[in-house]
């Protein structure tokens, strides 16, 4: 998830936030325009994980969905200097382990997830963040999938678990249309993260196959996502990743037999780098976004 268009390569920030691992929390974490993460900052809204979290407008953010004791359709907007507001009430079917990203140059998608059983439904979010109500599903149902933006104004959603994991992925157009599936690349798994870097490009990392990983999957400016690039980093599953810097990208928490706060940077050539020492409260199943301008 992240932005989908063209910016200068500074200014433009990223935000952690909710997730569990010794507690539910809806605290979230600040990422600078040069992949600093702060410490935590107090949470607002309900505490909550399996969400999903996406940017809309030119420089704001969303996070949505997601499971209490209960699975809950709330979301809760971002400004533009990463102030998380209070709860506003969900649109559209309550849902955990689902995906989001920004299509368009100002509006977002929520997709996929599991309610009573697996999903393909999406949720469009207005270039206000204003939810709609549920589009029927296209493609597998499923859960655990990632989704990012690429090229300018299109999103994929990509992997995720329907009755066995899959690297299938689905191509969001500019007006926010899912096409069907298209055969998968790379490792089959779920449990992953996506988000764009460079302008234009996208990459999924990490999740759970037959195993922890942390294999990536570039995206071309086109949608054709690449073959298993070697993994760098902790392997580990349920973590979240966004854009940050204009044309960078961040993976961070996630959980590999015990919960973390390490996070990868990403080079505007998709190079992904070593751990970098994790920051603020270590947990899973949270979500991430870029925002700012």
């Amino acid at each position: 998830m992240g932005v989908s268009r063209t910016v200068a390569a500074t200014g433009v920030r990223a935000i952690f936030g909710y997730g569990d691992g010794g507690g539910t929390w809806s605290m979230t974490n600040i990422v600078s325009s040069i992949g600093v993460v702060s410490t935590d900052t107090t949470g607002v809204g309900t505490a909550r994980y399996s969400l999903s979290a996406a940017s809309y407008s030119s420089d704001k953010a969303i996070f949505g969905y997601g499971l209490t004791t209960i699975l809950v359709s709330i979301t809760n907007l971002v400004s533009n200097i990463g102030v998380v507001a209070t709860d506003t009430t969900g649109v559209g079917t309550a849902r955990r382990a689902l995906a989001a990203a920004k299509y368009s140059t100002d509006k977002a998608i929520f997709g996929y997830g599991l309610a009573a059983a697996n999903s393909s439904l999406t949720n469009l979010v207005s270039n206000i963040g204003v939810v709609s109500t549920d589009t029927a599903g296209v493609g597998t149902a499923r859960q655990g999938p990632a989704a990012a933006s690429y090229s300018t104004d299109k999103a994929i959603f990509g992997y995720g678990y329907s009755t066995a994991n899959s690297s299938l992925t689905n191509l969001v157009s500019n007006t926010g249309v899912v096409a069907s599936d298209t055969t998968g690349v790379g490792s089959v798994r779920a449990s992953l993260a996506a988000a764009r870097y460079s302008t234009d490009k996208a990459i999924f990392g990490y999740g759970y196959g037959s195993s922890y990983s942390s294999i990536t999957n570039l995206v071309s400016n086109i949608g054709v996502v690449a073959t298993d690039t070697t993994g760098v980093g902790t392997a580990r599953q349920s973590l979240a990743a966004s854009s940050y810097g204009g044309d960078k990208a961040i993976f961070g928490y996630g959980d590999f037999a015990s919960v973390t706060s390490i996070t990868n940077l990403v080079s505007n050539t998709g190079v992904v780098s070593t751990n970098t020492t994790g920051v603020g409260t270590v947990r899973a199943r949270l979500a991430a976004s870029s925002y700012g301008s």
